[in-house]
């Protein structure tokens, strides 16, 4: 043990020195030992274990930590920045200023007059030639700073030609065409053999600028498509082994952006149908087919930039197209079949890739989504009228059909604007009612059985369909990224159905009464003027038009309750269509009860000089028209006992069901009145009326415990009394005065009594 501790002391010994040479903040002084005692089973022989204990402790001046930089560019980052700037950017920024240089000197040279156009040229030349020469030479071992130099010569060729051919007059345009020719097909070979897109697009700037830097203006543009023609095929070519996508674009903006030019800016050459429509054909199969190689060549996916291209070519072709042939009388009769023709280019495209499995399904829904829209514009193109619609609602049943049942959603999400554009197109459709308002026969339309109602029935059949394939929950909807858009569809479409059903019978009973309108038309010479002319018509039929508009509304909202209440049985609706019935309540006692009344009236006023005799019609039409709207309101009633089960409106419907009553009542008085009594009575009979209505609501709010009909018949009492004393009393007679003030006084005494006598009643119920 005394060695062990002999051992412990010196390794202390060792370790605070070790310690202080490593610059520790302490000095150890003394490390003592644990003593081990013999006894401990746990301890072996020869272990020893130690607690190091500072005795002493110095204090040491803290260290001062080395500053950091608080962000360091990570090695590789500044290695990768220096070599793009170093490798890449520096050589770009180097031939440009070259390329500068080189101009300025030679305008120098030029404006002083130092030396002769021919010598000018030549050193152009030999630049252009000796850069490119090192540009190659350097390919090997500096294949990007190589690419560089040999765009640049190209760019420095292409202007030295330019300035041989227009400055000077030294070379004919044909062989200042040739050399350029050449210079073109030189950088294509030079850009596939670089792998260097750079070099495609220095090439293509300048080959696209050929026909304006050599233009003569003798305006020979057969010459110069047939040059882009070629130059775009070669691009087509190159496309099969390179697919730089900055050249396929840089080509297709600067195609049509010349073609565009030329057919808007040269209108009387631009109508020169054997030249502006080959060569738009031309351009849009060419760019169509470039578009479309390397995706199936390397089975590559579309993206959202792609198919904008693809469709941009094809509305392009389309657009110069229509707009040629609609040019010229000949052709303007083609316009159709040139659309329908566009949609067999896509069919023919699709079909192929279909068949042969070339490409991924997004390609070949573009395709045929292309096939579908233009079969779609086709349609308004070639038809007129109400077969637009149909075709189209027909044809968005039909996708809508396949795309649900067959679980392809691409044809389900095209049936959606179709759906939306036929519904713009029957709106359209519907405007022309108005065009057979005027009084001439050949100008009129049969009621129901014309063109605009049987295309509103098939319209609405059709969607009807899409509604029912729409509910079926075998089928699953369409994956769109939005997941609110399909609830969104299940209440959208049947609206849009109901709201087309009701508009469709609608407008045909708007129709029919306008055209009886205008039939009644005869001509007054009541100002005395026989060279005045001025007509008079039929009125009561405009009012004849609002009531039936009304009862149909009615009869429409009723039906839709019924089959809700009977079998939708769908709350939403039902709320909605609860709203609907509300405003149907208001339009039946503000206008329809207004048009009643005017045909009552007009009824009474007539005598033997009236130029329209007014039949008994207009009295019947009152009864059924209450009729209607008696059954509307009980259907009402079914709505909120039966499908509106999450808000209790009893108390909203006592109020609007009693105050229909009243009103009712009260313009029955009226009306009765002013056909037998007399105006006189209207005063004194409706304050008799309103006084015995609270009565009843004080009786039905004791019987059925409902303190809101109590409350409404105080109110009523409130109005009658103040109706009674700032209105009756000023207009009665003696004797009219005397009825409605004892009717009133006793109608009053005995609610009073009804209040008195079952007060426990009203007692028990405020407790409850």
């Amino acid at each position: 043990m005394q060695k062990q501790a002999t051992f412990s002391k010196e390794i202390s010994e060792l370790r605070r020195e070790i310690y202080q040479l490593k610059g520790g903040g302490e000095t150890i002084s003394t490390l003592s030992p644990i003593k081990v005692e013999e006894q401990n089973p746990k301890i072996k022989a020869g272990e020893l274990i130690e607690e190091y204990i500072p005795v002493q402790s110095t204090p040491q001046p803290e260290k001062t930590r080395p500053s950091v930089p608080k962000f360091q560019i990570p090695a590789t980052v500044k290695a990768d920045w220096e070599k793009f700037i170093g490798e890449n950017l520096i050589s770009k920024i180097g031939i440009l200023i070259l390329i500068l240089g080189v101009g300025i000197g030679a305008k120098f040279s030029i404006d002083n007059n130092l030396i002769s156009p021919l010598t000018r040229i030549i050193f152009g030349y030999l630049a252009g030639l000796s850069l490119l020469g090192v540009g190659i030479k350097l390919k090997s071992n500096y294949t990007n700073y190589s690419a560089v130099l040999v765009s640049g010569a190209i760019a420095i060729l292409y202007f030295i030609t330019y300035f041989a051919y227009s400055l000077y007059g030294l070379m004919p345009q044909l062989v200042a065409f040739g050399l350029m020719v050449l210079f073109t097909i030189f950088t294509v070979i030079a850009a596939i053999n670089y792998n260097q897109q750079v070099i495609a697009l220095v090439g293509l700037v300048g080959a696209y600028g050929v026909p304006f830097l050599l233009g003569d203006g003798t305006g020979n543009i057969v010459t110069m498509f047939v040059y882009m023609t070629i130059l775009n095929i070669g691009i087509l070519i190159v496309a099969f082994q390179k697919y730089w996508k900055g050249v396929h674009r840089a080509a297709f903006l600067m195609t049509w952006f010349i073609y565009a030019a030329w057919f808007f800016f040269d209108g009387k050459r631009a109508v020169d149908f054997s030249v502006a429509l080959p060569f738009a054909a031309i351009f849009f199969i060419t760019f169509y087919v470039l578009f479309l190689a390397y995706k199936l060549l390397r089975k590559e996916q579309f993206v959202k930039r792609d198919i904008w291209l693809v469709l941009t070519n094809s509305f392009l072709f389309y657009g110069f197209g229509f707009a040629i042939l609609e040019r010229h009388e000949a052709t303007e009769q083609y316009l159709g079949l040139f659309t329908l023709a566009n949609a067999g280019i896509h069919f023919i495209v699709g079909n192929i890739i279909h068949r042969q499995k070339l490409a991924d399904k997004n390609l070949f829904y573009l395709v045929v989504g292309l096939v579908l829209l233009f079969l779609t514009i086709a349609i308004p193109v070639q038809l007129d009228g109400n077969w637009v619609t149909l075709i189209w609602i027909g044809e968005a049943a039909l996708l809508f059909w396949i795309g649900r049942t067959k679980g392809v959603s691409f044809y389900e999400k095209m049936a959606y604007p179709l759906i939306a554009v036929a519904l713009l197109s029957l709106t359209e459709d519907w405007s022309h009612y108005g065009r057979n308002y005027m009084a001439n026969p050949e100008t009129r339309i049969s009621p129901i059985l014309n063109s605009y109602f049987l295309t509103s029935i098939l319209f609405v059949a059709a969607l009807g369909f899409i509604n029912w394939v729409n509910n079926q929950s075998t089928f699953d909807t369409a994956s769109f990224k939005r997941k609110w858009i399909p609830n969104l569809l299940k209440i959208v479409l049947p609206s849009v159905l109901l709201v087309t059903l009701y508009l469709a019978f609608y407008l045909e009973i708007d129709n029919y009464f306008i055209q009886a309108y205008e039939g009644t038309k005869v001509k007054s010479l009541e100002n005395g003027n026989s060279s005045y002319n001025s007509f008079k018509y039929d009125t009561d039929l405009i009012h004849f038009k609002s009531i039936w508009q009304i009862n149909y509304t009615l009869l429409f909202l009723s039906a839709l309750t019924f089959l809700n209440v009977k079998w939708i049985k769908n709350e939403v609706l039902a709320k909605v269509n609860l709203m609907l019935n509300g405003i149907g309540i208001l339009l039946f006692l503000s206008a329809g009860l207004f048009a009643l009344r005017t045909l009552q009236q007009s009824y009474v006023a007539q005598d033997a000089n009236s130029l329209f005799v007014a039949g008994q019609f207009n009295i019947t039409i009152r009864y059924i028209s209450i009729l209607i709207f008696g059954g509307f309101l009980f259907l009402t009633y079914r709505y909120l006992r039966k499908v509106v089960t999450d808000f209790d409106l009893t108390l909203v419907f006592d109020l609007v069901l009693h105050t229909t009553l009243l009103v009712i009542a009260s313009s029955e008085l009226i009306y009765w009145s002013e056909m037998g009594i007399g105006a006189q009575s209207n005063k004194l009979g409706l304050s008799i009326l309103w006084g015995v209505y609270a009565l009843l609501l004080i009786v039905l709010g004791i019987w059925k415990r409902k303190k809101h009909l109590r409350l409404a018949a105080i109110a009523l009492f409130g109005l009658t009394l103040v109706k009674l004393f700032f209105y009756d009393l000023t207009h009665l007679e003696t004797i009219g005065k005397i009825i409605v003030l004892v009717s009133l006084g006793l109608l009053l005494l005995f609610i009073s009594f009804l209040y008195n006598k079952y007060k426990h009643l009203i007692a028990d119920e405020s407790e409850s």
